[in-house]
């Protein structure tokens, strides 16, 4: 019984040794994490609709270059609009336990593309993100997940419809047409 115990006290000891250090990514957690994303104009972001906003970690160890971490996850659209609440645990690599890191809360319109460096490619609006944070104690192992506290919420310009654009384009082509007669 005694070996078995000191068997498994070992191999926790070598697991969380060599764990990755993790965060947890919610923009909203208690008091101590409060980031929400608004569109220009203060109406809070959505998940859903033609007006879907995804959201992204990039985060690296501090000196290196923030790449993108975890999967994308769309913003709540109910009561919690603006906020991402169910990111779950997302693992830094190339940091360890206890370590620190740097990240950045990154968030597109999704019908941009599938990742932010796709949308940023487009050089359209629709696009934001925080200032860099500096995480320190990272979970992992049998440590919880590192809450971002400090993380900053920011805006994203509402893309316009290619309907109101035509519209505007047919409407000044009028104004032209009955300007000469």
């Amino acid at each position: 019984m005694r070996q078995t115990l000191l068997t498994l006290a070992t191999l926790a000891i070598a697991v969380s040794a060599v764990a990755q250090g993790t965060v947890n990514f919610t923009t909203r957690s208690g008091t101590s994490v409060n980031a929400p994303v608004t569109y220009h104009g203060g109406r809070p972001v959505t998940g859903t609709g033609n007006d879907a906003v995804l959201g992204q970690l990039l985060a690296a160890a501090p000196g290196a270059t923030l790449v993108a971490v975890g999967n994308p996850v769309p913003f709540r659209s109910d009561v919690g609009a603006g906020y991402i609440t169910a990111g779950g645990t997302v693992e830094i690599p190339g940091t360890t336990v206890g370590g620190t890191v740097q990240v950045k809360l990154v968030a597109w319109f999704a019908n941009l593309g599938a990742s932010y460096a796709e949308a940023l490619g487009k050089g359209q609006d629709g696009v934001g993100e925080s200032p860099v944070l500096t995480v320190h104690g990272l979970g992992g192992g049998t440590t919880p997940p590192a809450l971002l506290v400090g993380l900053q919420g920011f805006g994203i310009g509402i893309l316009p419809e290619p309907s109101i654009a035509a519209l505007g384009l047919l409407g000044a082509g009028l104004l032209l047409i009955c300007r000469k007669k």
